[in-house]
């Protein structure tokens, strides 16, 4: 919410735009509905924060059951989205540019294996690691920390390259690639 006055002045119709608060849904020519979910992290870079809403992402449709999860933090709506919507046939989750200091918008890449199991994942996809550096962790320790803990929670999980494409429904990337 708050993102359309943005969208409006640089030249998209308003009849092209629909804001969702949280629980919100809306269905598009009744094969695919999106619901905004609750998410933990803060809107705008730069001096005024807070201007805009943030949240995650329930897609749904006739074969899949989608989750994308956005910048958060862990806390106690993963359990909540997986009891209402779940279970999750992919969980798209950020892992990487942590810090202690950020947990609460960031992960962990232990906090986000645990918040994958909370949303009852069948896959997860861990995204937002080994691109660009806010953070002063290696680039590979984001991909390496999350993989240790799946594996721990017997949680599957896909580890593309960068660039390789991930099908739902047939064999997942798990070819451990970036320790070298």
């Amino acid at each position: 919410m708050g993102v359309g006055g943005h969208l409006v002045s640089w030249g998209y119709a308003e009849s092209q735009i629909t804001e969702l608060d949280w629980s919100e849904k809306i269905s598009i020519d009744s094969i695919l509905t999106f619901t905004a979910a609750p998410a933990r992290h803060f809107s705008g870079r730069g001096l005024k924060r807070n201007q805009t809403f943030w949240s995650s992402f329930i897609l749904k449709t006739p074969h899949y059951n989608l989750y994308l999860g956005g910048d958060s933090g862990y806390d106690t709506h993963f359990k909540e989205i997986g009891t209402q919507h779940g279970p999750f046939d992919l969980v798209i989750l950020e892992c990487g540019q942590y810090n202690a200091y950020w947990k609460y918008i960031h992960f962990m890449p232990e906090e986000m294996a645990q918040a994958a199991v909370e949303l009852n994942a069948k896959l997860l996809l861990p995204v937002h690691w080994g691109k660009f550096t806010l953070a002063l962790h290696p680039w590979n320790e984001p991909i390496e920390r999350v993989t240790k803990k799946a594996k721990e929670l017997n949680l599957a999980i896909a580890t593309p390259m960068i660039g390789e494409k991930v099908e739902l429904g047939s064999g997942y990337p798990t070819k451990v690639w970036s320790d070298f």
